[in-house]
């Protein structure tokens, strides 16, 4: 999961044969604190955007319980309606996770040796959109 600009928020590790579709609340729910203005911490977004893998009634309900919008296309709609002009964002993280030999293709038997590799794509993605206001 990334935010709008394609930092990561949240990533995690599954089964092969794990559906796309059991996998929102979980990743929703992993997703961290954000400090911004003063009072609570911000921990959910205002709306979740993803592909047809996740359209499920009971995702869509629990993302309203939840006070999140889902923007979850049907599966009977056409290509090209219109989710295409901000989904890149997050197809441009998959690629830039991809930059590294050992997350483009898995050699790791131990899901836990992927995470932290998974998880150390995410800090250089993190850092790499940070160096410029570190200048």
């Amino acid at each position: 999961m990334t935010d709008a600009k394609g930092t990561p928020l949240v990533a995690l590790v599954t089964g092969a044969k794990v559906p796309d579709v059991t996998q929102l609340d979980v990743v929703v729910d992993a997703i961290p604190p954000v400090r911004g203005r003063r009072g609570s911490p911000r921990c959910r977004p205002d709306a979740v955007q993803t592909d047809r893998g996740y359209r499920s009634h009971r995702n869509r309900i629990s993302m309203w319980i939840r006070g999140i919008e889902p923007i979850i296309p049907e599966r009977d709609a056409p290509h090209g309606s219109g989710l295409g002009v901000t989904r890149w964002v997050v197809e441009r993280s998959i690629a830039w996770l991809h930059q590294h030999r050992r997350l483009r293709i898995r050699y790791e038997r131990l899901g836990e040796i992927h995470q932290a590799f998974l998880s150390i794509g995410c800090i250089l993605i993190c850092f790499n959109k940070l160096k410029p206001l570190l200048c």
